[in-house]
């Protein structure tokens, strides 16, 4: 029972502690008070004397089919032989301007040409390792929304609004560039490849008809031979008799073509020596020709494609994002009334000592 006692005792010490303890701190309130206004006053003036910093943001997505459309001339869905080539996608095309954005290339030249001349001359001599870590704070892209990953967007943070609204709308600038020189070389490449293709077609056809006069010539002038020992100056016709398919085959072309007679056999062969091309005797080669001219009437520079959609172009921010000035002083009141009651405890525990 007594312990119990001695427990309520203890209790009720505790309780007058506290009491004290917050008797000795309302006399030191004008300390406390004091330092809460001053860590308000230094948050407030630094939020003030902050440069502020604005954001300029920019939205890309992928383009239309009528955007891409210079880049699909000559190209066809269905491939027949290996001389067509496939059109472009959107997203193919989009993929090469994204590629050139996200390239490390068009960021370092950009912070190259762009961000260092901007910089006064003492900022320029900090180590360029130092500056191109602060330029990759300051310049993000990035995909804002999960659900439409094609959506970019290139934010970039300064102090300047018109420099940053410049430097987002020029860096998609620069990438958009950059991207049609890609794709001409893409499409300059890959015609050039298709235009050899048809010219070595033209040429195979060419080779093989002139072969194949040549090999006529050589079955004529045997067949020549074989008339003249016969006798055969003209061909043997029988009246009343109708040929097979097959047994006129081996007259004209086959075994039996010295029946047609010298005569004949010689005038056929003075008319294949004297040809002068057998382009007209080739059935696939005027379709390979029309190919050809089609192909190199095709411009690899072409006008008014575009490698993507803007979306929201970058516009002069009016509202800076930092310093929050309200958040600052929030905080500076927080702390300097924290700072304030440890001053107050310590002058406490101090006069206690004493």
């Amino acid at each position: 029972m007594q312990d119990t006692g001695s427990y309520t005792g203890h209790t009720r010490d505790d309780e007058i502690d506290l009491v004290e303890l917050a008797k000795a701190l309302w006399t030191q309130k004008l300390i406390i008070i004091a330092v809460t206004i001053s860590g308000a006053a230094l948050a407030l003036a630094y939020a003030l004397l902050s440069s502020p910093v604005y954001e300029a943001k920019a939205t890309v997505l992928p383009p239309l089919l009528s955007d891409i459309a210079a880049y699909n001339a000559g190209r066809t869905e269905s491939s027949e032989n290996q001389s067509q080539l496939k059109p472009f996608t959107t997203d193919e095309v989009y993929a090469v301007f994204t590629r050139n954005l996200r390239s490390l290339s068009l960021r370092r030249d950009f912070f190259e040409s762009i961000y260092i001349p901007s910089l006064p001359e003492a900022a320029q001599a900090v180590p360029r390792d130092q500056l191109w870590s602060k330029f990759n704070e300051i310049l993000l892209i990035k995909a804002p929304d999960k659900q439409r990953p094609e959506l970019i967007e290139v934010a970039v943070q300064q102090s300047e609004p018109d420099q940053a609204a410049a430097w987002a709308n020029g860096l998609i600038s620069r990438a958009a560039e950059a991207s049609e020189r890609d794709m001409q070389l893409n499409v300059s490449s890959e015609l050039d490849t298709r235009i050899r293709s048809v010219e070595r077609r033209i040429a195979s056809l060419r080779s093989t008809a002139q072969q194949r006069r040549e090999d006529r010539i050589a079955i004529l002038r045997e067949a020549l031979v074989v008339a003249r020992a016969v006798g055969m100056e003209s061909p043997q016709v029988t009246a009343g008799r109708t040929s097979s398919n097959d047994e006129l085959s081996k007259f004209i072309d086959g075994s039996l073509t010295y029946m047609r007679g010298a005569k004949a056999i010689e005038a056929e062969m003075k008319v294949l020596e004297d040809r002068k091309s057998d382009d007209p005797f080739i059935p696939e080669l005027r379709s390979s020709q029309e190919q050809l001219s089609f192909l190199k009437t095709i411009d690899v520079q072409p006008e008014n494609v575009s490698v993507f959609r803007l979306d929201s172009a970058a516009e002069v921010p009016e509202t800076p994002i930092k310093p929050k000035k309200t958040l600052i002083v929030a905080l500076g009141v927080v702390l300097g009334g924290m700072l304030g009651v440890f001053i107050a405890l310590v002058r406490v525990l101090l006069r206690r000592g004493k």
